[in-house]
């Protein structure tokens, strides 16, 4: 059998979660796997045999996308292109954690396209929905990459087609411990910002990892690193509790460390909305924008020990099982 699994390449989420689904389906058959998207910031470490520019969004430094670069980095004829050659007709198992260029070039082609991703679930009829809808938000997720079937991840299963989180082995293998500083993951923001909001929080230490910064270095209680896997996971594996914005990967990782965890979701990120509402839902703080207003709850959040249980056992095979068994013959 011939599969292809295609993965977003935009965010860390999507590569994480590719780095323990691509051994289980290299053991049902053939596999290639395709990625599009430029702002990863981990390697996948498998070949992969199409890279594609895709569409991607830039972050921007006020709490969102950055619009204007995105559009300028936007290459429609050569995105057309790559649905075009894209050899997707040889394959028996197509499966998409919300990539784009495969799914269109199934659709194409007529072809039956997997849904994988934590995208599908937020589109779920159970999962819990931002108070404010956001009509265009929500018609750019459900027609990105529209998929055939779909098998979510979301905070909880939903029903036997959604599933908790896929905690990467690495995670998986800290022991957590609790040294008192907090982590920092908000990419939509530019450093000036952060410090100038945290630099107000001085009775704890921040340790900020940056996306717009190239080096390390210290101001007062805040140290601000570029990005580091690694250094990202120990720190937050070793800190009291975790700020970022409401991406999928690194918020699942911090209630699986057991972590105090604050979400600010970036600004016209829809999926984002709707990962919020459902943490929001288990107990989880949320805030609406990072702003000088903001500091208050972030202190209270700071001095309140809110810590939220979950069980995310390790559910990969259980999902790529069921996969191949409803969608291969």
């Amino acid at each position: 059998m011939k599969i292809l699994y295609a993965i977003q390449g935009t965010g860390n989420g999507h590569i994480t979660r590719a780095i323990e689904i691509i051994p289980y389906l290299q053991k049902k058959g053939n596999l290639d796997i395709l990625v599009s998207g430029i702002q990863s910031d981990i390697e996948l470490p498998f070949d992969v045999k199409y890279k594609f520019k895709g569409l991607s969004f830039i972050f921007g430094k006020k709490g969102g996308i950055n619009f204007w670069k995105t559009f300028l980095k936007l290459n429609s004829r050569k995105l057309l292109k790559d649905i075009k050659a894209l050899k997707i007709k040889e394959y028996d198992l197509i499966i998409s954690d919300f990539e784009p260029i495969s799914v269109w070039a199934a659709i194409k082609a007529k072809k039956v396209c997997i849904g994988l991703s934590n995208q599908v679930a937020t589109l779920h009829y159970l999962a819990p929905k931002p108070k404010n809808d956001d009509v265009l938000g929500r018609v750019i997720l459900q027609n990105y990459a529209p998929t055939n079937y779909n098998y979510g991840l979301h905070f909880k299963s939903l029903d036997t087609n959604v599933f908790t989180p896929i905690i990467r082995k690495e995670v998986r293998a800290f022991t957590p411990t609790n040294k008192g500083h907090y982590t920092v993951y908000l990419p939509s923001y530019d450093d000036i910002e952060i410090i100038k909001k945290l630099k107000k929080i001085g009775q704890v230490e921040w340790h900020v990892f940056s996306k717009h910064s190239t080096k390390n270095y210290k101001v007062n209680n805040i140290s601000i690193s570029p990005i580091n896997s690694d250094l990202f996971l120990k720190s937050m594996a070793s800190s009291e509790g975790v700020l970022t914005n409401a991406g999928f990967g690194t918020t699942s990782e911090a209630l699986f460390l057991k972590k105090k965890l604050l979400v600010i979701p970036m600004k016209k990120q829809y999926e984002q909305h709707c990962n919020a509402a459902m943490l929001e839902e288990m107990g989880v703080t949320v805030l609406k924008k990072f702003s000088k207003k903001m500091i208050e709850p972030i202190l209270d959040w700071v001095n309140k020990n809110t810590l939220v249980e979950v069980d995310y056992k390790d559910n990969v095979k259980d999902i790529i099982d069921l996969i191949i068994k409803n969608h291969t013959v």
